[in-house]
């Protein structure tokens, strides 16, 4: 380690003081003015991690959904998917460390995951278009210059396109090519095989608005433009050339405000949808001829997904073991759905893509959707293996012709982490062959009326859960008021979780009436307020 060069950029990139940060569900998020020191540790940090690992590592600047004046940092691991657990708290340590003491936290790193320091470093650097990112991306590249790695710096990409060439550079180039052109030829030719058959059919021209929250989606989409077939007109909103990004727009505003987003004009039964801000999360709606808002959100793409996949394994008689994972905000009515009428088992693990990810890989075929939109399909190697196969050897046309569709899903959804662009040709792909209006989508089920709330607390560790955060350990007593509470209602449930990210305590409440789930949601807020230390004034009605 060069400790004089250390020395150096560490005072280029001091620590404020008395600024503590915390790993959360994806990496640092805060106000972009205070990580510049931890963009360059964040470096330092993907260089250790790429020589304990032998492989690539990624590091994406970005701050997601959040408004343009955050920033943050996300770390992929060599298969593209999100930082080891074990290393998130090698991440804080070193975030959090005074400037003297960061040669020390790093020999200590080091030494606890066995590092070999003479090893080769190779980092890929990606960035969204906040005006803060450019400055914050030299951070991590003297992260990774002090400690003499190398790195690839890709500039403007989605989060999900800096996990694919990732992916793509550790594998070798199995996954595919880790350019951003490998990944439009990769998908546009998957997506072009798929929806020929429904074209031929004399399907009419498919046409979709797209808000991309004036952010990198709307830079990458039109990058690939040129690889779209001709069949499908997309009309691109909120481009990020005239308002701010992720200003009330964007698919986290249009879930949380059940609303269509600024500047996206809406007519009656028009297919939208809305990707966030760094392209990972997507949220399809539509407006009845009543001028009524429909939003179909994660758990309804999760079960679109599923039943398409379902018919498709049963046609080439694969008997591979598929599953759903969720969250506990998924719609209990979506649970409901797919274990009774789908018959696809489904299990709940804890918020956060990192345990929906690790659960999804359990099966052959592990599908996965957070309600906010943010989700992916993985096959198993194996499954992989015996689908493509069966498209090349299978003697039965119809069973070959089915292993082909599954062949061309495989390599159109981005198995690496959830992608906006990639979900929304997996969708438009599966609307095509069905035959489906986004109103029979829509019609599969219905949600039950939900409300999602958050208390001010002292302290949100206060409150602990188990059993997937569907029930509260402490503080005594809390649980037992919600169930409780949950008793008065018809179809109803409700939980409470301390927040990732800030000093609040969520509160999720489902019931028969919307009416019903606002009364039980005020009801728990009043109950955490009392029992778990809330800030200010109580919680209000609805």
């Amino acid at each position: 380690m060069d400790v004089e060069g250390l020395k150096k950029y560490s005072a280029l990139h001091p620590k404020p003081a008395g600024l503590t940060l915390q790993y959360g569900t994806a990496g640092f998020r805060s106000k972009a003015q205070q990580l510049e020191h931890v963009m360059f540790r964040m470096g330092m940090l993907a260089a250790l991690r790429s020589r304990a690992t032998g492989a690539t590592i990624g590091v994406m600047v970005t701050a997601s959904h959040n408004p343009e004046e955050d920033n943050g940092v996300k770390l992929v691991d060599p298969l593209g998917e999100m930082l080891h657990p074990s290393w998130e708290e090698y991440a804080t340590q070193l975030a959090n460390a005074e400037d003297q003491e960061l040669q020390k936290i790093v020999t200590e790193i080091c030494q606890k995951a066995a590092v070999n320091q003479q090893k080769d470093a190779s980092v890929f650097i990606g960035r969204d278009t906040r005006p803060s990112s450019k400055e914050l991306s030299q951070a991590v590249i003297d992260g990774i210059s002090v400690l003499g790695g190398q790195y690839h710096d890709y500039g403007l990409v989605t989060t999900p396109q800096l996990h694919y060439v990732v992916c793509c550079q550790n594998t070798q180039g199995q996954y595919g090519k880790p350019t951003l052109e490998g990944y439009y030829q990769k998908l546009s030719k998957a997506f072009t095989e798929l929806i020929k058959k429904s074209l031929s059919s004399g399907e009419a021209q498919r046409q979709l608005k797209i808000d991309c929250a004036n952010g990198i989606g709307a830079l990458k989409l039109a990058e690939m433009e040129t690889y779209f077939p001709k069949e499908v007109q997309i009309q691109v909103y909120n481009d990020g050339t005239k308002e701010k990004l992720n200003h009330l727009c964007g698919a986290d505003f249009v879930k949380v405000h059940q609303k269509p987003p600024k500047g996206l004009d809406m007519k009656p039964n028009e297919s939208c949808c809305s990707f966030d801000g760094d392209a990972d999360r997507i949220v399809y709606y539509y407006k009845d001829t009543a001028g009524h808002f429909h939003l179909i959100d994660g758990d309804k793409i999760a079960t679109l997904i599923s039943i398409f996949l379902k018919e498709l394994l049963a046609k080439v008689g694969q008997t591979l073991k598929m599953a759903v994972v969720q969250t506990a905000y998924a719609n209990g009515s979506s649970t409901r759905y797919l274990e009774e009428t789908v018959q696809v088992p489904v299990y709940c693990v804890k918020t956060g893509v990192k345990h929906l990810h690790h659960k999804a890989q359990e099966f052959d075929v592990g599908i996965y959707f957070e309600a906010n939109g943010h989700g992916t399909v993985l096959f198993s190697k194996a499954a992989e293996n015996t689908i493509r196969q069966l498209a090349k050897e299978e003697k039965d046309d119809a069973k070959r012709e089915a292993a082909k569709v599954l062949e061309n899903m495989i390599d159109l959804i981005n198995q690496t982490v959830g992608d906006a662009i990639s979900d929304m040709l997996v969708i438009e792909a599966i609307l095509a062959l069905k035959g489906l209006t986004l109103q029979q989508w829509d019609a599969l089920y219905t949600d039950f009326p939900s409300r999602l709330l958050k208390v001010q607390v002292a302290d949100r560790q206060v409150i602990d859960t188990t059993d997937a955060e569907r029930r509260a350990v402490t503080p005594p007593g809390l649980q037992e008021k919600i169930d409780a509470l949950v008793k008065k209602y018809k179809l109803s449930r409700a939980f409470v979780r301390p927040s990732g990210t800030e000093d609040v305590v969520r509160v999720y409440a489902e019931a028969d009436t919307q009416e019903n789930a606002d009364a039980l949601a005020h009801e728990v807020s009043l109950a955490v307020y009392h029992l778990a230390g809330g800030k200010g004034a109580p919680p209000q009605p609805i």
